[in-house]
């Protein structure tokens, strides 16, 4: 019996021979966070923003999750309440810090 010859393959050089794959680069996930303020995420706002150390709009957004305008809203509240202070406000970047009793 006769062996078949298997399926010609391009192992050779050229141009058809092997396509370079470009990397498409990371794709980061969208996240899902809140839009709307509802009690427990107001609760936990008011409990757990207070007690960092270094707060801005960013920070809220990734250890809260929640959208940037309601950390935005956030911040103003706090600071109305008194319960942080500000240290830097430079165009649209807001630095605040936690409020101290003995400062005050």
């Amino acid at each position: 019996m006769a062996k078949a010859k298997a399926a010609p393959t391009s192992s050779g050089g050229g141009k058809a021979a092997k396509k370079k794959k470009w990397s498409k680069g990371k794709v980061k996930d969208k996240a899902q966070h809140a839009v709307t303020l509802d009690k427990t995420t107001y609760d936990r706002i008011l409990k757990e923003a207070p007690t960092f150390r270094f707060i801005s709009q960013s920070i809220l957004i990734e250890r809260l999750k929640i959208n940037g305008s309601l950390a935005r809203i956030a911040i103003r509240h706090l600071e109305k309440e008194g319960a942080i202070k500000r240290i830097v406000h430079h165009h649209g970047q807001l630095i605040y810090t936690r409020s101290t009793t003995s400062s005050d």
